[in-house]
């Protein structure tokens, strides 16, 4: 396990932790971690994930990124965009990986930004999204969330004290949980996270939604989401599948029967066993 820092902006470094697997010029997944983009870190990968991966024969780079609302949606996709970059030229001069065979793989927000990951000019062989979702200016994110109000409520004010005055690349949930909560129950994570407001004409977020975004050059895909999914809502895969069908992009959605949110924390479960081995076919196939 070796650490590298992939970029630094303005005297924040980011992070990436390179977690090798045994065979020689084998290929690399890039792990994006979720946590509504405000908080989460690099080290937040089931380390039985990192073990099913590395023992299948692939390297597994799993990236901080960084944290809104000290930084807005463009530059975390910039930070995504940079990772990938650093891996094909710099990382694979510095590491033993095959540079042309670069999966991405990301879980809820991380999942977003996995799906946005399709969409750059430098994008990856392959995509795979735990819970993600397509479209940011759906009701469920610009409305208060049903589940989410049935909460204690958290005040303005503290998530407020909670965001830092410099820009932060990793952030344990226990920090950061009530500024997501807020702007859940208040339907401001546009406004948090973007800088506009939920209120406005949101047509200029679409170049933001890979569902509005994707074309026949996309990246084979791999979806899998819980249909009692209360967090991301399961019809965001369900519509991505759709959009990709459209494409004529090579995909797949796996539905985990009463899947809630982040069940693949699960790994006992047969449901989920079985979804992870559908991962590796899937990820065996499209990375040669």
């Amino acid at each position: 396990m070796k650490t590298y820092t992939y970029k630094v902006s303005h005297d924040c470094e980011i992070n990436g932790t390179l977690h090798e697997t045994t065979e020689k010029q084998a290929p690399l997944l890039m792990y994006i971690h979720g946590g509504g983009l405000i908080w989460g870190t690099r080290d937040d990968l089931d380390k039985k994930q990192i073990e099913l991966y590395t023992n299948a024969g692939f390297n597994v780079f799993s990236i901080d990124y960084r944290l809104a609302p000290e930084t807005k949606l463009p530059a975390i996709i910039e930070d995504i965009r940079d990772a990938i970059e650093w891996l094909a030229e710099e990382g694979s001069q510095q590491c033993d990986f095959d540079k042309e065979n670069i999966a991405v793989i990301g879980s809820s927000a991380g999942a977003y930004l996995a799906l946005m990951s399709g969409t750059l000019q430098t994008h990856p062989k392959a995509i795979v999204s735990f819970y993600g979702y397509g479209d940011i200016t759906g009701k469920w994110y610009t409305e208060p969330s049903p589940h989410f109000t049935k909460m204690p409520a958290a005040p303005e004010m503290l998530a407020k004290q909670l965001i830092m005055d410099k820009e932060i690349a990793a952030s344990p949930i226990e920090k950061r949980y009530a500024i997501y909560l807020y702007c859940r129950q208040q339907g401001k994570w546009i406004d948090y996270v973007t800088g506009k407001s939920s209120k406005e004409d949101l047509s200029s977020l679409s170049s933001y939604c890979p569902a509005r975004l994707a074309d026949s050059n996309y990246p084979p895909t791999l979806l899998l989401h819980g249909d009692a999914d209360e967090d991301v809502p399961y019809q965001e895969s369900v519509h991505m599948k759709q959009v990709l069908d459209e494409a004529g992009v090579v995909n797949q959605l796996i539905t985990i029967s009463g899947g809630k949110h982040s069940f693949d924390q699960d790994m006992e479960d047969p449901q989920v066993i079985d979804a992870f081995e559908k991962v590796i076919q899937f990820l065996k196939q499209q990375l040669d």
